[in-house]
């Protein structure tokens, strides 16, 4: 894999000059949205709250839609109220343009809970705009999983969404999508490495395809509607993302067999 991803730079110095240059006009063109407002909530259910803690990036903060609760947080915890039939209590800790470095010394420091029963991390993208190393996404991944566990416990499961899909966004570049999205989907394949025989941890590592969202949703071959500015999701997006995402946690994390005191 390192072999693979040191052919692909080689590959990719040409190309320096032109990423540069269109990334400029990319970071031009597209407009600054704010963070989504709301970052805490409860979605209605039975029996005791079930603690749901959202870390991340830009999909995290929900650049894109007006709330969290139109965003990836809300759609992921209506999703898991009706797989656990319980009350979901959520709050996001997401920055925009964050990497995991600054995630780690800014954002991390900032959350006050200290036990839930699953935590969400988010992160990826920003290390490919970046352009974060193998060996330095491996370690900045791990310190901050390490911090997780200090800061949650060696039992609470920590799930990581799918990559975002830069290779779809309509605002990049045929030369940025193929670039930046080949190396966010090998830090995909780098996390999921990362993560084997640690316990309690879960990736998604399903690459998402619009292409079969669209055949799925019965719309228009019509990428746009999945994004609000060229880069980050929709409503449409983050709706169908976090309900994906919360289908997975309940098909793959043990959440019935968590420590009852994790409820209480």
């Amino acid at each position: 894999m390192k072999l693979k991803y040191l052919l692909g730079g080689a590959a990719m110095l040409p190309l320096l000059p032109v990423m540069y240059y269109q990334g400029k006009r990319v970071i031009a063109s597209v407009p600054r949205l704010p963070d989504a407002a709301g970052p805490e909530g409860t979605e209605p259910g039975a029996g005791p709250p079930f603690r749901l803690v959202l870390i991340g990036e830009s999909t995290m903060s929900g650049v894109g839609v007006a709330t969290h609760a139109e965003g990836f947080a809300g759609a992921m915890a209506r999703t898991l109220v009706q797989g656990l039939e319980r009350e979901v209590q959520w709050k996001v800790y997401g920055r925009s343009g964050f990497t995991l470095k600054r995630l780690l010394h800014e954002t991390l420091p900032e959350v006050t809970e200290r036990s839930a029963d699953l935590v969400v991390l988010g992160m990826g993208g920003n290390e490919a705009f970046k352009m974060n190393t193998p060996a330095g996404f491996r370690r900045d991944m791990q310190a901050v999983i390490d911090e997780l566990r200090t800061m949650f416990g060696p039992d609470t499961p920590i799930v990581f969404p799918n990559m975002p899909p830069i290779k779809e966004f309509p605002a990049f570049t045929r030369v940025l999508k193929l670039t930046l999205g080949s190396m966010v989907e090998f830090f995909g394949r780098e996390l999921a490495t990362l993560i084997k025989g640690q316990p309690n941890l879960y990736y998604n590592a399903e690459v998402i395809r619009l292409a079969d969202w669209t055949k799925r949703l019965n719309m228009n071959d019509d990428p746009t509607a999945f994004f609000s500015d060229g880069v980050h999701p929709s409503g449409l997006t983050y709706r169908t993302w976090g309900e994906d995402f919360g289908h997975f946690v309940l098909r793959e994390v043990p959440l019935d067999r968590l420590p009852r005191s994790s409820y209480e």
